[in-house]
């Protein structure tokens, strides 16, 4: 797990920048609320806020989910025993396609994509792994070689 971990820091760097849309924030959309600013206090990115925000994720903009990304890649290896987490389930979910416009995956370079492929792998073939099921769909639809959806093959067939 080390070696994903450090893959994780190597792709997205320190993430310091605020993003323009917090879980939060998100959240707040799901719920129809206008999403509050980000506020570094409130969204420290620890596990009660994964898990009470978790609905943010889906309403994230690339960007924000970029920032986004790799905090909840480390909490699902941290957590990927954990059949209940919603944090875990959610940010799977923004792993499956379709992507979104504007794109969230197009924004990921191929470091960054090889470190969420790491992650998966990891959430689909731990034994430990609470994910495997999940972790495997959304590797077959997108991210592994020869992926249902990848380069719009899908939409072709």
């Amino acid at each position: 797990m080390d070696s994903i971990l450090g893959a994780i820091d190597r792709a997205f760097g320190d993430g310091t920048a605020a993003p323009s849309m917090s879980l939060r924030g998100g959240n707040a959309l799901d719920n129809h609320h206008a999403p509050a600013p980000f506020d570094a206090e409130l969204d420290r990115p620890v596990a009660a806020y994964f898990e009470a925000h978790h609905w943010g994720v889906a309403h994230l903009d690339p960007i924000s989910w970029r920032h986004y990304l790799p905090l909840l890649l480390r909490y699902a290896l941290a957590k990927l025993d954990q059949a209940d987490s919603m944090a875990i389930d959610a940010l799977l979910s923004s792993l499956r396609p379709p992507d979104r416009d504007p794109p969230r995956f197009a924004l990921l370079t191929q470091q960054q994509e090889q470190a969420v492929i790491a992650v998966l792998d990891a959430l689909a073939f731990e034994e430990a792994s609470a994910w495997k099921d999940e972790a495997i769909v959304a590797l077959e639809e997108y991210w592994a070689p020869g992926a249902h959806y990848r380069n719009g093959l899908a939409a072709q067939e």
